[in-house]
């Protein structure tokens, strides 16, 4: 099978010839400092050789468990936030039906998505929808305290033990939390549940081929054998012993420092294709929260074109040149129309008649490209084969991987999120958690 591919040069010419090569001394220090655990944050390398580490029997487990649910419910709500969601997110979106809530699909139930926000409105309407419906949860919370997922678990434990009954509510009930501690798995534990455990060496937004991600995507229909494959063969096709140039994530972790370096302080990634909206969405939480910290760090962004192209397009193609553009391009499409003919041809367009659209997609793709360019932005390109369990598996590692070194590059700990927890702290101040008190009189002084 084919790998994906990276074209790096429609970028690289930004820079001096020479620089991307210049980085190799660089990258293979970061990529040995994570192979022997000497860089920043090295308790939080269990995703390195993750895929290679899997075996069968631990994915016919979760398969099972998977089976069960599958079998037992309508809807089965994924609860959880950040890297306990997205990844899951990103790869049912990118292989579902883009209409899948609107068809009725009997052989896979719907996939819901909460625990990532303290929306009332949403929540009242989760739960409306789910009145009446056999539903299960899978709950995804190491700690079983973080407010948006533990606030939206206990909701839906509750109705989906009153509509259940408590016996068949703990059949349905699945908990992906800590081996040993923490509210979720006292829950889990004391109720019975079903249980998946976290790694304690593998962060949140590096968990997607741990049961965070894998369970979700086996309960969506999807084969989580062929995801694990396509990472076990880009972990290869990434290895510490695999020449530079012919290496996509040394590559890509080079020019984009290479691109920081000279004033590229923004990276947009880009997608032609609407399935990829939430790969996007992983990825700036990858990226964003493992390399913005110590007053560094590029700002990755996200667009979906050609949508995109009427809102941001004049920015991106005029606007301040500190950006550069990552571009996901999918070769061959799952699904054919070809584009009809019009006797009247009122819209001008029957020069395209006969083409298939997907032609049209790829060629405002290539004018893009051209265009972008010559506005000086620089253009990654990540070419897929096709939009498959195995292809995305391929793509989550080699983001991870390329993250990892890139990070290591820049001279930060990609691991840690320190300045994830100052909301908290005043969140729980105004509200009057118990513990806070003299934050919760600081902030209110503050507040006036």
């Amino acid at each position: 099978m084919k790998n994906i591919s990276l074209d790096i040069t429609k970028a690289a010419c930004f820079l001096e010839a020479g620089a991307v090569e210049a980085f190799e001394p660089k990258v293979k220090e970061a990529q040995k400092a994570l192979e022997e655990g000497t860089c920043p944050g090295n308790d939080f390398l269990g995703w390195l050789h993750l895929p290679s580490s899997i075996t069968p029997a631990f994915l016919d487990e979760l398969q099972a468990c998977a089976d069960t649910l599958r079998a037992n419910c309508e809807a089965i709500v994924v609860a959880g936030i950040g890297g306990s969601y997205l990844g899951a997110r990103a790869v049912i979106e990118a292989l579902s039906n883009s209409f899948a809530w609107l068809v009725a699909d009997k052989s896979n139930p719907t996939i819901l998505f909460a625990g990532n926000n303290i929306g009332e409105d949403y929540l009242f309407e989760l739960t409306e929808y789910l009145k009446g419906k056999k539903f299960g949860v899978i709950n995804i919370s190491k700690s079983g305290t973080t407010t948006e997922t533990a606030l939206t678990f206990r909701l839906l434990k509750k109705q989906c033990e009153a509509q259940r009954g408590k016996e068949e509510a703990k059949k349905v009930i699945v908990a992906v939390t800590d081996a040993k501690k923490g509210a979720a798995r006292t829950c889990a534990d004391k109720e019975g549940y079903k249980s998946f455990i976290i790694p304690d060496n593998v962060g949140g937004r590096f968990s997607v081929l741990t049961p965070v991600g894998l369970l979700p995507i086996a309960c969506a229909g999807f084969s989580i054998k062929d995801l694990v494959g396509g990472a076990q063969d880009m972990e290869k096709a990434c290895g510490k012993d695999v020449p530079f140039a012919e290496n996509p994530a040394a590559q890509y972790a080079a020019l984009r420092n290479g691109l920081y370096q000279s004033g590229k302080k923004i990276e947009i990634m880009v997608n032609f294709q609407p399935k990829l909206h939430f790969m996007s969405e992983w990825w700036k939480q990858l990226y964003g929260e493992s390399e913005g910290k110590d007053l560094k760090g590029i700002f990755p962004a996200s667009v979906d074109f050609t949508t995109d192209l009427h809102s941001m397009g004049q920015w991106i193609q005029e606007g301040e040149r500190t950006i550069f553009e990552t571009v996901i391009s999918i070769e061959e499409p799952e699904k054919k129309l070809l584009f009809p003919n019009d006797e009247e041809n009122l819209d001008g367009l029957n020069f395209l008649a006969g083409k298939r659209v997907d032609e049209v997609n790829k060629m405002a793709e290539l004018g893009t490209q051209l265009a972008h360019v010559d506005g000086g932005v620089p253009n990654i390109r990540i070419s897929i084969p096709r939009l498959s369990e195995y292809y995305l598996g391929q793509l989550i590692y080699f983001f991870e991987i390329a993250c990892g070194i890139s990070g290591n590059i820049l001279g930060v700990n990609p691991f840690n999120q320190p300045g994830v927890e100052a909301y908290k702290k005043n969140m729980f101040a105004l509200l009057d958690k118990p513990g806070y008190e003299a934050e919760s009189k600081a902030i209110k002084e503050r507040l006036g």
